[in-house]
């Protein structure tokens, strides 16, 4: 099993803790974002939430192009798998 990536921070004012900028560049999380809090056994995990999930997949992979071109091109890529 893979070490999990860990770093210590400070507990701030009001209790804020800063994420690691590698932890949020990693995770893609933005300033405001909605995020989930569970205690588990002793442990914080905090989850991401995606407010639109074709929005950050679209920030993920970038603009589709969609036309027949592309839709031959893919075909072709895929009947290269099978």
């Amino acid at each position: 099993m893979r070490p999990m990536k860990t770093e210590v921070v400070k507990i701030g004012k009001r209790y804020t803790v800063v994420i690691p900028k590698s932890f949020r560049e990693k995770l893609g999380v933005k300033e405001g974002q909605l995020t989930e809090l569970t205690l588990e056994k002793g442990k914080l995990i905090l989850v991401p939430k995606t407010s639109d999930p074709f929005k950050r997949l679209s920030e993920l992979i970038g603009e589709i192009k969609y036309d027949e071109k592309t839709e031959k091109k893919a075909e072709k890529w895929l009947l290269g798998r099978i």
